[in-house]
């Protein structure tokens, strides 16, 4: 089942263009990751399939009654503003202590319903927020550079409780990463992007793509080998338009 359709949009911010000529559609339970170097148009992307953004050309459809759990970058925990745990669980919506608990047991954030916002880790606020996302059982979860932040083992762990939570629900997922050598072993498919979608596939046959290596070098050649796994490349897609966006 066909969740999300980007359909050829363009976005412009004035004069500049964010994003040109963009398609490609999730489907049910798939794991969608997005890379790009900064600029590239991963957080127009992600605020235009929000419908925080209008595309200037192009559209977005959605399946009907689509449910979204949205993870952002970053929560501002410098507030010193007094939320804890669960205050924070139900804004805008109160959500019973049962439904609460279950979506912090799900995201191994259990225990910290006491604590308050602004003394967690980066980890910790990083389940937080999934738990979040999963209160309403979501079709999809976007997640906006999620392990910004956190170290390699940290990061690791967010990946398998992501898969984990897919598997558990059967959202498919919309990952945008900050790191353009490491991929979450459980992606389907790859969209590298620089103003518009200059390869995608497999995570081994984006690694092996001119247009990644053109654009984030070889100095971490094999790195997304590590993640490698069987697939059929049948869909697989990458053109050869090395023009990039600055």
């Amino acid at each position: 089942m066909r969740l999300i359709a980007v359909n050829d949009i363009s976005v412009r911010h004035g004069d500049f263009s964010a994003l040109e000529n963009v398609t490609f559609a999730i489907e049910k339970g798939e794991i969608v990751t997005v890379v790009g170097p900064n600029g590239s148009g991963k957080s127009t992307l992600i605020r235009t399939i929000l419908g925080i953004l209008t595309p200037n050309t192009g559209k977005i459809e959605t399946k009907p009654d689509l449910t979204i759990g949205y993870v952002p970058q970053k929560l501002a925990q410098e507030t010193g503003l007094p939320l804890t745990v669960r205050g924070f669980l139900s804004l805008p919506n109160r959500v019973s202590n049962q439904k609460a608990k279950a979506a912090l047991l799900e995201t191994g954030a259990v225990g910290l319903e006491q604590r308050q916002i602004s003394q967690l880790s980066g980890g910790q606020m990083q389940r937080v927020l999934l738990a979040r996302a999963i209160l309403n059982e979501p079709d999809i979860l976007i997640l906006d550079e999620p392990t910004q932040g956190l170290d390699q083992h940290g990061a690791a762990d967010f990946y398998a409780l992501i898969e984990r939570v897919r598997d558990q629900y059967g959202c498919a997922v919309l990952l945008v990463s900050h790191d353009l050598h490491v991929v979450m072993s459980a992606s389907d498919r790859v969209i590298c992007l620089n103003g518009h979608i200059c390869c995608q596939g497999t995570p081994t046959v984006v690694r092996d793509a001119p247009e990644y290596q053109a654009l984030f070098g070889q100095g971490t050649h094999g790195t997304l080998a590590l993640y490698q796994h069987e697939h059929d490349h049948s869909h697989d897609d990458c053109d050869h338009d090395h023009h990039h966006h600055d």
